[in-house]
């Protein structure tokens, strides 16, 4: 998912706007900013595909979708790929055949929904991807549990096509995804309990299968839910989203349907984001914040256990909403679980902190009991750069702390949003050095000389691409699994 809180000197401007000026006057302004500083749309922005899903495709069942799915990407084959002749030809751009970033180079192609069948399987596993992302981005925990589990990968609609698949999806279309599949686990797993992966938006659409479930006096789907970056709470910018794209149709102004338009080297993830779905998150999130105000306390406690890995620092969902807007709200003793990641704190990086992260979650971690097992992730005191857990619980008397025999990369300072789900053997978005060199390789793409003259930023090159401590994270997955 890309981030849609402020995060630039533009975006604090834009912010300025929306607060002097009103939110009409403001996106005018700022329309006319956009459409002097945005390059030309491509192909992969303008073109409208036909068979993708949306609610009321009116789909029986899982298959279906599937059968979708495969008219959807023929039409990719035919609209894009055939169609596509570039003056110049280009090494790193996901929609041409044979160049690094080319999907097809891949053994397995994950910007497609997936089903990996178990019979022998203990659980079932859904997996649900972020916006803009595609199922690559739970593939290692799929990988993971491919010997114990019945797996399925969705694709949410909108994604693993082309980048203007979002400019036209709902919230609901996701929704209806994810019951399809969901129910199809279910059926097919006979009783056996089903577990839900949800990174980012993938964590907001499971959590509101639960709370409209229960809303509506339905059991839970789920055994437990596992969340990576969760999409819980928002910038309250983000709600400008919808007008800016209202006003683009307006003008006819089609560079108003996007918050950024970029090179797409990424073959599993789309780096352009079109404005509605940064509107469509933020409308998921404002639902499920209302159905968790309007469940009875009763109702709460029939929410499934929740193990949540969470950044301290996140640019692009809210990190406080995470515990102030979801697990503050949640009954004591009913098994639910947060992992919070501190910013290394080792001398030379914590002179530079502009404020400390941790300050905004103190006041919730003063209430006795926590409702929740808390812990968090953070350097050791006199060992630096190797990290400790430190526990807090209502069924712990004291703090309690274990030191896990993990370090702080060298010069990383923190996590990021997009970080969590990648161990650092990933060949895509880690920095080990990969044998296959026909393929791009981001997390090694890190450049230097003046800045302003490539496509791709330094912010979006220095941003960490995977996650140190992916072992500790999946141990903990284990055990909850395992409950």
């Amino acid at each position: 998912m890309r981030a849609i809180v402020i995060g630039s000197t533009k975006h604090l401007l834009f912010a300025c706007f929306y607060a002097a000026l009103g939110i009409g006057v403001a996106i005018l302004i700022t329309a006319v900013w956009l459409l002097n500083d945005r390059p030309n749309l491509s192909l992969w922005h303008t073109t409208h595909l036909t068979s993708e899903y949306h609610q009321q495709s009116g789909l029986a069942d899982f298959s279906q979708y599937l059968k979708l799915e495969d008219k959807l990407f023929a039409e990719v084959e035919r609209k894009i790929y055939r169609q596509y002749q570039p003056r110049l030809s280009s090494p790193l751009n996901r929609y041409e055949r044979h160049s690094m970033s080319d999907p097809a180079l891949w053994q397995q192609n994950w910007n497609r929904s997936f089903e990996w069948p178990n019979t022998d399987a203990e659980f079932g596993l859904l997996l649900l991807h972020g916006m803009s992302d595609s199922p690559y981005a739970i593939s290692h925990i799929a990988e993971h549990y491919q010997h114990q589990a019945h797996i399925v990968g969705l694709r949410l609609p909108g994604h693993g096509t082309i980048p203007s698949g979002l400019t036209n999806i709902t919230w609901p279309d996701l929704a209806g995804a994810v019951a399809l599949a969901t129910e199809h686990l279910s059926q097919t797993l006979a009783g056996k309990p089903v577990y839900v992966v949800g990174f980012s938006t993938g964590a907001a659409l499971a959590l509101n299968h639960e709370l409209e479930n229960i809303s509506l006096h339905k059991p839970p789907a789920f055994a437990g839910m596992i969340f990576l970056s969760p999409a819980v709470g928002l910038a309250p910018i983000a709600a400008g989203a919808y007008w800016q794209a209202k006003l683009g149709g307006l003008l006819g102004q089609d560079k108003l349907y996007w918050n950024s338009i970029q090179t797409e080297y990424d073959p599993f993830k789309y780096l352009s984001f079109a404005v509605n779905a940064g509107d469509v998150v933020y409308q998921l999130t404002q639902r499920n914040q209302t159905l968790m105000t309007q469940l009875s306390p009763e109702q709460m406690r029939l929410i499934p256990p929740m193990l949540t890995f969470q950044s301290v620092v996140d640019n692009t969902v809210s990190s406080l909403a995470v515990v102030k807007q979801l697990y503050q709200l949640l009954p004591e003793s009913q098994g639910h679980e947060l992992v919070l990641f501190d910013v290394n704190r080792v001398r030379s990086h914590n002179y530079l902190l502009i404020q400390d992260p941790l300050a905004e979650f103190a006041p919730f971690w003063l209430t006795n009991p926590l409702p929740y097992r808390l812990s968090l992730i953070e350097n050791s005191p006199h060992n630096e750069p190797y990290v400790r857990v430190r526990e807090l619980s209502h069924k712990l008397p004291v703090e309690e702390v274990v030191e896990l025999g993990l370090t702080w990369p060298a010069e990383v300072y923190s996590l990021s949003h997009v970080a969590l789900p990648f161990p650092i053997e990933d060949p895509l978005y880690g920095p080990l050095a990969n044998e296959n060199k026909d393929i791009i390789q981001i997390g090694r793409g890190i450049y230097q000389g003046e800045r302003g003259i490539y496509s791709v930023t330094a912010a979006d090159m220095l941003r960490q691409k995977w996650n140190p401590f992916y072992p500790y994270m999946m141990s903990r997955i284990d055990a909850f699994t395992a409950q």
